[in-house]
């Protein structure tokens, strides 16, 4: 059970209400999970709002490389609320099945696209060791090139800041969602 009760729109403070409109107004188009947490400090929603559009939709990574970050971070974390939110769009970004089915079980993916490849190590070396070796860097900044790797640990930093809200404040999936993570 979530730790804090649902947002009542009907009881927003005017500040409060403004990131309210904002966040439902945009590409999300629903305040819920973490962004609905934040909002108790409206200050803090609106800036981290911010940050996930830019991280989610207009950072340098394609839709298949950003929601393969967020898949391993949401894992890394046992965040399920983060991944319930994102297995869909990442296996509609053309993520494969037996990829995600990897992730979420823990297992090695089978990949053979070198940028997936570099995402992955990078997000798993980051969600684990908490840095990337020099092997690793060099490898990632052939591959990515030096923009979409720093908005890769853009991406990677945001979903943690996620992950760690859903966990702090136990939200839940939604109503009749199966939890999938084994943590």
């Amino acid at each position: 059970m979530a730790r804090l009760p649902e947002i009542d729109p009907t009881t927003l403070t005017p500040e409060q209400q403004v990131v309210y409109d904002e966040i439902k107004s945009g590409p999300r188009g629903v305040v819920r999970g973490p962004l609905a947490v934040w909002l108790r400090r409206p200050g803090l929603a609106a800036r981290a709002q911010e940050l996930g559009r830019y991280c989610r939709y207009d950072s340098s990574l394609n839709k298949q490389l950003s929601e393969l970050a967020i898949l391993v971070t949401a894992r890394a974390w046992g965040s399920e609320f983060e991944w319930f939110a994102h297995k869909k769009h990442a296996l509609d970004a053309g993520v494969s099945p037996e990829i995600v089915e990897a992730i979420r079980t823990c297992q090695t993916p089978p990949i053979t696209d070198p940028e997936q490849r570099a995402v992955y190590d990078v997000a798993s070396a980051m969600c684990t060791h908490r840095r990337l070796h020099k092997a690793l860097y060099a490898s990632a900044l052939a591959v990515l090139g030096e923009g979409r790797l720093v908005d890769l640990i853009g991406v990677l930093g945001y979903y943690s800041l996620i992950s760690m809200t859903i966990n702090a404040f136990e939200v839940d999936v939604p109503a009749g969602a199966a939890p999938e993570l084994d943590v």
